[in-house]
């Protein structure tokens, strides 16, 4: 008899951890970078922290707002092309299943299994067959709007309060160096954090990350120091 075994695969991580990396590494490039452009024009401590959390609630609401009206866009579509599939089941059966059929032949079966590998999906689940092989839906990658929301917001939030936290510890005199320093540490652990988890390079994800932030970092540290020198 055949041995089944487990496989573990990481596609059904995709949806959450996407939602995830990108809240956490926006609330650390964009805060961390706008606490960086204002540490540099010498304003107080305290004041930079309250433009840090207001950085922080500004930014995790709208990264969650976004999260959830993208998502539920994209499960609205879809939703509507279920629908859709499923009218034409109801009316035209043989050529949905001809259709079905045209699939696996092009998948590389031959005309007369393809004919009834479609007539015994159709028997079991009609419409879920055409979901998976006509339209590429699967429930591993449903939208699911509201864990994104969640996700986006929770992990913006997090990073936020990393940098903030690192300006309300960092000694004054190196309060610039330390907060750029700092999130810049936390950017390429979470890039490798995100890769290793997804299967993928861990030196890629930690520089590929690392690099923006950065790069942010000194766009608005410049200017910051520019405004500073003006003002």
């Amino acid at each position: 008899m055949p041995r089944w075994h487990l496989e573990r695969h990481r596609v059904d991580r995709v949806s959450w951890l996407r939602a995830a990396v990108l809240g956490a590494d926006d609330g650390i490039v964009s805060v961390g970078s706008l606490l960086v452009g204002v540490a540099a024009t010498h304003l107080a401590r305290d004041r930079i922290v309250i433009v840090g959390v207001a950085g922080l609630l500004a930014g995790a609401m709208s990264m969650a707002a976004g999260e959830f009206v993208s998502v539920s866009s994209q499960a609205d579509a879809e939703r509507s092309e279920l629908e859709r599939e499923r009218r034409e089941l109801e009316t035209d059966t043989a050529h949905e299943h001809a259709e079905l059929a045209g699939i696996y032949v092009q998948r590389g079966l031959t005309p007369a299994l393809a004919e009834k590998v479609a007539t015994q999906l159709m028997a079991h689940d009609a419409l879920g067959a055409h979901a998976r092989d006509e339209l590429g839906l699967s429930p591993s990658r449903r939208p699911r709007p509201l864990q994104a929301a969640l996700a986006s917001g929770g992990s913006f939030t997090l990073g936020a309060l990393l940098s903030i936290v690192l300006v309300l510890l960092a000694p004054a005199a190196l309060l610039l160096p330390v907060t750029a320093g700092g999130s810049l540490v936390s950017l390429a652990v979470l890039g490798a954090l995100a890769a290793r988890i997804g299967g993928a390079s861990v030196t890629n994800g930690a520089l590929r990350v690392t690099f923006w932030g950065a790069l942010s970092m000194a766009l608005t540290a410049a200017a910051g120091t520019a405004f500073s020198a003006f003002g």
